[in-house]
């Protein structure tokens, strides 16, 4: 049971019905039960129905429904939720790590622009940490393992290279487009957008 309650499954809404968040079942229960938010009952894409907390807990289980067991009866646990006083979409920043630098130089070696499998980059470090360089956006791009292997701890310019691009910290997203359905719920596929 505290298995299904902690997986962050279920989708956030604001009172716009936009998606801004994903919480777990316990959360969704919380916001619930002090009337924060509502859960969506989805018959289908045609019949969404926002529900209050009294009205939910008294909603039968159907087969497809996850649900927790109390000490009273069985509660069918909620695959999107609406938050009823929430207007703003978040907007998150990537963090920086090796998958986001790489997405954000479009797994383009930065020093020759040619494409790079997945085992065939790794992050170079345009002013050495050797040099007091910093592990920051501004400072760290994808590179060839060859090209940062002949570079070492050296500036671009003392081993004849040249970045095709400076590096920046990427633009901070709607949280919208940060969702994923990792999960494969069916019901989330209404409010997430298609990428």
């Amino acid at each position: 049971m505290t298995d299904i309650l902690n997986k962050a499954t279920v989708l956030v809404l604001n009172r716009n019905w936009q998606a801004i968040n994903v919480r777990t079942p316990a959360d969704a229960f919380c916001q619930m039960a002090t009337n924060v938010a509502t859960a969506l009952e989805i018959e289908s894409e045609d019949s969404l129905r926002p529900v209050t907390w009294e009205e939910w807990i008294a909603l039968p289980i159907r087969p497809q429904d996850n649900c927790v067991r109390t000490a009273h009866s069985a509660v069918r646990v909620p695959t999107v939720i609406v938050c009823c006083n929430y207007a703003k979409v978040p907007r998150k920043r990537p963090t920086l790590s090796a998958r986001n630098i790489r997405e954000r130089d479009g797994n383009r070696c930065q020093y020759t622009g040619r494409v790079l499998g997945h085992d065939e980059g790794s992050i170079d470090h345009v002013l050495p940490r050797s040099r007091g360089g910093k592990t920051s956006w501004e400072n760290c791009v994808l590179a060839s393992k060859d090209i940062n292997a002949r570079k070492g701890d050296r500036l671009p310019q003392e081993v004849g290279l040249r970045l095709l691009t400076l590096p920046k910290t990427p633009v901070a997203l709607p949280a919208t487009v940060t969702i994923h359905n990792s999960h494969g719920i069916r019901d989330w596929e209404l409010f997430l957008s298609k990428s």
